[in-house]
């Protein structure tokens, strides 16, 4: 009995002894750490980070030229019928667009294409979705007499309403003050430009690139992953991840509809057909709906289109999502206080009426 009592008691112990190792969690802590998604610092040296305006070659503009600005964004007056002003369809507390597929202008007419948001896009190579605009400062000035948007007749009719305002009178010569005649409509929109140069939107993006690791969440740091991997960056890359180029809309498969055919419709040249200005993807998570045509309503089914057209891949769902999930990390901050919409100068009775018309 003491024998067989001896056995037993061994036996227990050594049972005990093989299974204290399964009971030790460490074991499976370290192959979990190592599978925390992280980042190749040399991707990174495709983007950059927002500078806190876009500023001309030339340098800053001054306060007086980016209130004067500001003032004019927000100007109904610069419409034929005073109803619509820049704000209308870019709308700067909604991430600088007015969430239709099309803009209604004069008289409720229809766009053919879709407001992009003014956030970020002074330092889109060229403006509009063809790029027949330079700059922001020569794009301001094409929706005022635009008969579809603010229908303004002419130049003269511009400058008429401004320089019936006393107030606007003063500001242009602050803003212009080495000029013998400052209001112009060419001033009008150099100084529309100069108010939307301040309209950046740095984000958790640019706090990542600047060495905050924890800026970006685990699950953003996979998406970004994804994103290159999925071959975003042939056309999203940059400061603003985006809007540095022309491509192709149905590059690798055809794209569903050429209704439009992109800056062939400014230029006429062939090789420009279906050819688009790549968008800033900078806040895209706030600005659908998507495309030229606002088409698309979800980020999620936009990921899909260009990864299909354009890089000639099927995402998985569980892939898109992780893209979509590093996509939000590029939306900012608007910035309420340079946004705030002033105080108007007042009309005299000079001010041309609103013409419904």
């Amino acid at each position: 009995m003491n024998h067989k009592l001896l056995g037993l008691v061994a036996g227990l112990a050594l049972a005990g002894c093989k299974s204290e190792p399964k009971a030790e969690a460490p074991a499976t802590a370290t192959p979990a750490a190592a599978s925390k998604p992280m980042i190749d610092k040399a991707l990174l040296a495709a983007f950059g980070k927002l500078p806190a305006s876009i500023d001309r070659k030339e340098g800053p503009a001054s306060e007086a030229m980016v209130a004067l600005g500001r003032a004019l964004y927000y100007d109904t007056r610069l419409s034929k019928n005073h109803d619509l002003s820049c704000n209308s369809c870019h709308d700067l507390a909604a991430y600088g667009v007015d969430g239709k597929a099309f803009s209604p202008g004069h008289k409720g007419q229809l766009g053919g294409r879709n407001s992009p948001t003014v956030y970020n896009a002074a330092g889109r190579h060229l403006q509009f979705w063809d790029g027949r605009a330079a700059d922001v400062e020569e794009q301001a000035l094409g929706p005022v007499m635009n008969p579809v948007e603010m229908a303004m007749p002419d130049e003269a009719r511009v400058v008429e309403t401004l320089r019936s305002i006393p107030g606007y009178v003063e500001m242009f010569a602050k803003a212009f003050p080495n000029e013998e005649d400052p209001v112009t409509f060419v001033n009008m929109g150099k100084a529309i430009g100069a108010f939307e140069r301040g309209l950046v939107t740095p984000s958790r993006w640019d706090r990542f690139l600047d060495g905050e690791e924890d800026a970006l969440t685990d699950e953003e740091k996979a998406g970004f992953n994804t994103f290159v991997s999925s071959g975003c960056t042939t056309c999203h890359s940059g400061t603003y991840v985006g809007g540095s180029m022309f491509q192709k809309l149905g590059l690798v498969k055809p794209w569903p509809s050429d209704k439009d055919l992109g800056r062939y419709e400014a230029t006429k040249a062939e090789a420009d057909k279906m050819m688009f200005n790549v968008p800033s993807l900078r806040n895209v998570a706030k600005t659908a709906p998507y495309f030229h045509d606002g088409s698309v309503e979800t980020l999620d089914e936009a990921v899909h289109l260009m990864a299909r057209h354009q890089v000639g891949k099927e995402l998985s769902d569980a892939e898109v999502k992780s893209i979509v999930t590093f996509l939000g990390s590029l939306t900012g901050e608007i910035p309420e206080a340079y946004i705030a919409k002033p105080e108007l100068p007042p009309s005299t009775d000079k001010t041309p009426k609103p013409d419904p018309t």
